[in-house]
């Protein structure tokens, strides 16, 4: 394997992760608010929780922040693929290093070395990382979202059925529309269902209350 190619992803992981450490929601409440978001409501220390607790204002920042957070990692990443004028590595392309970066980006946000490995569920940052990488599928995925979200009122459907239909999108972009090759393709899936699957282990809690029938509804109308 190429030297250049290992630098690449060993970027990859650390730069994304560390930034994506920086949890907005925990920043902007406790600059705007003087407050621990992790203390109120679910304890979770994303945007939605911030919307609920603390009104629109923490919430308009924190989803800014959190949008040029997911940004400025993949696009770093893949600038300095670039600078290092790196051939693809069989399959691995610049599409597959903003995977990466965005999965760590996630890991990040979740996981805050920071915060005591305590963050937000990722989901905000999970889209942001989307609209990066491909927006043609970010165009997809979020309209999959927003019509789950109208229709439930529930956030934690609408998250789960988005990242469910997030591989399946993938690959049909890839392959059937761009006609990328399979192994490339199947390559990008499998790099997407990391962000899939963590987006759902973080709803687990949510899954117990839509069971018992206690997830709350999400609503516009706050302070």
């Amino acid at each position: 394997m190429d030297y250049k190619l290992i630098i690449i992803l060993i970027f990859a992981a650390v730069f994304p992760y560390l930034l994506g450490s920086c949890n907005s929601a925990i920043i902007v409440v406790k600059i705007m608010k003087k407050e621990d978001i992790r203390n109120f409501g679910s304890k979770n220390a994303g945007l939605t929780n911030t919307l609920r607790c603390f009104g629109k204002g923490p919430a308009l920042v924190t989803l800014l922040s959190d949008l040029v957070k997911g940004v400025i990692a993949i696009s770093l990443c893949r600038l300095l693929y670039k600078l290092l004028e790196i051939d693809d590595f069989g399959h691995f392309d610049i599409t597959a290093i903003g995977y990466i970066a965005g999965f760590f980006a996630i890991i990040g946000h979740i996981f805050p070395i920071y915060y005591k490995f305590k963050g937000g569920k990722g989901v905000l940052v999970s889209a942001t990382c989307l609209l990066a990488i491909d927006y043609k599928i970010f165009l997809i995925v979020i309209p999959i979202f927003i019509v789950v979200l109208v229709f439930t009122k529930y956030v934690s459907v609408s998250s789960i059925t988005a990242a469910l239909a997030y591989p399946i999108v993938t690959f049909v972009i890839r392959y059937f529309v761009e006609k990328t090759e399979f192994e490339k393709a199947l390559l990008h899936v499998v790099l997407v269902l990391g962000t899939t699957f963590m987006v759902i282990i973080m709803h687990k809690e949510n899954i117990k209350r839509l069971k018992s029938g206690t997830e709350n509804k999400f609503s516009f109308n706050k302070k």
